[in-house]
């Protein structure tokens, strides 16, 4: 038997997970009422039960203490009862973008501000986040990534990368990303917009790419901002932080931060401790 709870930040995708896990062959119950989760447990084990994987929902409600849910959890410990935490979270700027776009009410400030029942949920969630088996923040995951992240991890049983690096690669003037932890300015080198030839191309593009690598302060910089990230990854994740975001800015963000995010991208994707994604914010 495999039974996993889905729990986490809301907004930040249960529902979406809990549907991709039922695709995948779970079973899913969202949202029983906490006495009954023992009861329910208690069901799917009894003898010549067909059912041998399990998904369970449960999420913060203003009519309901999540404190219960943590005594009938550890109530499961008790019993030697096997279960995993798969939290879902996302960043606060993402989480108040996807309520202002639903027009949904945050269920912990139906009356207030959405970053108040945001600060009040991870409160409120901050040791089950400790004790989760996995935490998958989709503040930049596709919902195809997202879906096969959770096929590695509950049908492959693959390792589980607890840290997403995600390389960004923008335009200064469009501002900088949001939630970058990381910021490296590649104006310093030389820019492609300048060359006829190569003004309407992009990092994407060869001759770009070439242009921009042909200056040997490219392959230096790239070679110590390497060397930074592999320090930086394993004490980050230590630490306990799931997201880890890169920003790489030129000018436009077209030409050498385009080039520069995609060679950093292929020198880290072979590491294997952490997943990595690539997003080109202005390239357009």
């Amino acid at each position: 038997m495999r039974f996993v709870i889905v729990t986490g930040m809301s907004g930040a995708g249960k529902l979406t997970a809990q549907k991709m896990l039922e695709d995948l062959g779970y079973y899913c119950v969202d949202n029983l009422p906490v006495p009954l989760i023992s009861k329910f447990v208690e069901l799917i084990l009894e003898p010549n039960r067909e059912i041998t994987k399990v998904v369970l929902g449960i999420d913060v409600r203003a009519d309901q203490s999540f404190d219960e849910v943590q005594l009938a959890l550890q109530d499961l410990k008790k019993k030697n009862f096997p279960y995993e935490i798969l939290f879902m979270d996302a960043s606060d700027a993402t989480l108040q973008k996807r309520y202002k776009e639903s027009r949904r009410m945050h269920p912990l400030a139906p009356d207030g501000l959405v970053i108040d029942g945001i600060n009040r949920e991870r409160e409120i969630l901050k040791k089950t986040k400790a004790e989760a088996d996995y935490v998958i923040d989709t503040s930049y995951l596709l919902t195809r990534e997202l879906k096969a992240e959770l096929e590695n991890i509950f049908v492959k049983n693959e390792n589980y990368n607890s840290l997403m690096v995600n390389i960004v690669s923008f335009g200064f003037k469009h501002g900088l990303p949001a939630d970058v932890d990381l910021v490296f300015d590649v104006r310093f080198l030389p820019n492609p917009f300048y060359i006829d030839e190569l003004k309407d191309k992009t990092g994407n593009d060869k001759e770009v790419r070439d242009y921009v690598m042909s200056s040997p302060e490219s392959r230096i910089f790239m070679d110590k901002v390497k060397d930074l990230i592999l320090f930086l990854i394993p004490n980050y994740i230590k630490e306990g932080k799931n997201q880890l975001v890169i920003g790489i800015g030129c000018t436009g963000g077209h030409h050498r931060s385009v080039t520069l995010a995609n060679e950093l991208y292929e020198e880290l994707k072979s590491e294997g401790s952490f997943g990595i994604r690539l997003e080109h914010r202005d390239i357009r």
